[in-house]
């Protein structure tokens, strides 16, 4: 995860994107229930690789096996392999991994995630671990183990338009703490920068983009991110609504967050689709263990992904063509 501007208004020059209708009607719709305690371990099982950093064994494994589950899951996976330059002009082995549900459809709604790791834990209190890598549990392997978990439930029960999930890669190398030099807000979100100008299939369109960024923490809160309400604020509404109806308001609280550059950011801005970010913070911010060695396995609560994951499934599988 990226950087935050909590109260303060970020300047913005991109123009608003045009607000396509979400398609609704009054027949009874059978929705899946989501399986926290599944999702649970395919967050486990990315954190048990180690920390997925660029050009690292864990980043290799990690990245081949959500294409072998994706696959199982019954989805058309493309996988996106590429060399990005790092701020500090390093050259990092990247793959997007995207996975794509109802080919047949035209209209298609779009999930992200970042499932790379935070190189450096700069935010540490202990010195002697700042150039640690992060485990990376919350940020963002939680993501990731909610999308696994609605990729199994939409290879069994199919919804009425197409899902594109997109794992982007290189989300997390962002200059350190540390650096002295010129930080620019284009050294994160490599991966998605990328898939933005080079989507996966030319011309790409979906009606709408849902990014998860730390959707797993114990009582986690999702205010309403700035960008979000900028560029979607009708899919800010539908979601936040839905997850009302669901009984998990106590997460999607009815509170104008601040502005974050996340992936959501570029997918806006590049590539004009409207697409929101679901992440947990606060005016504390993105929590204590955040860029630190304690993003662990103990930040993940099987009642936080329920909460996003089952309140997504109904937000998509109440979408019609």
């Amino acid at each position: 995860m990226l950087t935050a501007s909590i109260f303060g208004l970020t300047a913005c020059g991109a123009k608003k994107q045009k607000q396509e209708p979400i398609a609704k009607d009054s027949v009874a719709i059978s929705i899946p229930k989501f399986d926290a305690d599944s999702a649970y371990k395919y967050v486990k099982t990315q954190v048990d690789f180690g920390p997925r950093v660029p050009n690292s064994k864990a980043h290799e494994s990690c990245g081949d096996y959500l294409i072998k589950e994706m696959t199982r899951f019954g989805a058309k996976v493309t996988v996106q392999a590429t060399n990005l330059v790092g701020y500090d002009g390093k050259n990092l082995k990247a793959r997007n991994i995207i996975a794509s549900f109802n080919l047949e459809k035209a209209t298609r709604v779009l999930f992200l995630a970042h499932w790379d790791c935070r190189p450096w834990s700069d935010h540490d209190p202990n010195p002697a671990n700042q150039k640690k890598p992060v485990d990376g549990a919350n940020d963002a392997a939680s993501g990731v183990g909610v999308l696994m978990e609605m990729a199994r439930q939409l290879n069994k029960q199919k919804p009425e338009v197409g899902v594109d999930i997109v794992f982007v890669d290189m989300e997390d190398y962002g200059e350190p703490d540390w650096y002295k030099g010129e930080k620019k807000e284009e050294s994160w979100c490599l991966g998605t920068q990328y898939w933005a100008r080079n989507p996966h299939v030319p011309g790409y369109h979906a009606r709408y983009g849902i990014l998860l960024d730390m959707v797993g923490a114990p009582n986690a809160v999702f205010p309403k991110e700035g960008y979000s309400l900028q560029y979607a604020s009708y899919v800010i509404d539908n979601i936040w609504n839905e997850a009302q109806a669901q009984g998990f308001g106590n997460y999607f609280v009815n509170k104008q967050g601040g502005f974050i550059t996340d992936d959501h950011v570029p997918v806006n801005q590049i590539i004009g689709i409207p697409t929101v970010d679901i992440i947990h913070f606060t005016e504390n911010g993105f929590g204590s263990y955040w860029h630190t060695q304690d993003d662990t396995m103990k930040n993940i609560d099987k009642n936080t992904l329920h909460a996003v994951g089952q309140t997504l499934l109904a937000v998509i599988y109440k979408e019609k063509e």
